[in-house]
């Protein structure tokens, strides 16, 4: 018996755009940090809009695209990562085991560092979407919003400024805490990239299916019989 392969489509074109506006928003906001600020907060803005997206079109979208697609039971994952280790992996059309629950991982920290970003964007600026709610116990600010227009002002008025502001509420508390959150999270969310990438090499070379050409053709090579 003869066994040769075709291609099929997997990722639609929704899944494939989303997750490399992920990789640049993420490495963006990553180099940038307080150096660029107004840069800083619209990478983590693109984040935060593509993750909770991404969420979404897991309950609504394509059938690979929806998380029902690749939840597996903790079982079935060890049982793929033996199988990759001894170099006879389980083909999986849409995201294997592993790669199912990096999706999982990689969407929540990812949730984590955009969520304790504007956090701290809020306590250290009153501005953005939860200025009203993190920093309720700063004085109103009228000229508060999504970019803080801060870097306008002379450099040593704002340094006055905030020291008044963390001297009356004790906000320098609040945004040490919230800066080593956002610091873990992001830290972690490196972490997992990085595991990320080292699995899909790993995947692509024992599976012999080139993963990263899937994500940007959307379309896998599947194995038929003759």
């Amino acid at each position: 018996m003869n066994i040769s392969t075709k291609t099929v489509s997997v990722w639609d074109p929704l899944v494939r755009i989303g997750h490399w506006t992920l990789v640049i928003a993420f490495f963006t906001a990553y180099f940038t940090e307080e150096d660029f600020l107004t840069q800083h907060v619209w990478a983590g803005y693109v984040v935060c809009a593509v993750v909770l997206f991404r969420i979404i079109w897991g309950f609504i979208g394509t059938k690979h695209a929806k998380f029902s697609d690749f939840i597996y039971s903790p079982k079935t994952i060890f049982g793929y990562l033996k199988g990759l280790i001894g170099r006879k992996p389980q083909h999986y059309l849409g995201h294997n085991p592993a790669g199912g629950i990096m999706v999982f991982a990689l969407l929540l920290s990812l949730l984590a560092t955009t969520y304790t970003g504007l956090a701290l964007y809020a306590v250290e600026k009153n501005a953005g979407p939860l200025a009203g709610i993190i920093a309720s116990n700063h004085k109103p600010v009228p000229t508060a919003s999504i970019i803080s227009t801060a870097y306008a002002e002379e450099d040593a008025d704002e340094d006055k400024v905030e020291s008044e502001s963390e001297n009356a509420s004790g906000n320098g508390v609040d945004e040490e805490f919230w800066e080593g959150l956002h610091e873990f999270f992001v830290n972690f969310t490196l972490l997992l990239v990085i595991l990320h990438i080292g699995g899909v090499l790993l995947s692509s070379y024992v599976d012999k299916e080139n993963l990263i050409k899937a994500m940007l053709t959307g379309r896998k090579e599947t194995p038929t019989d003759k």
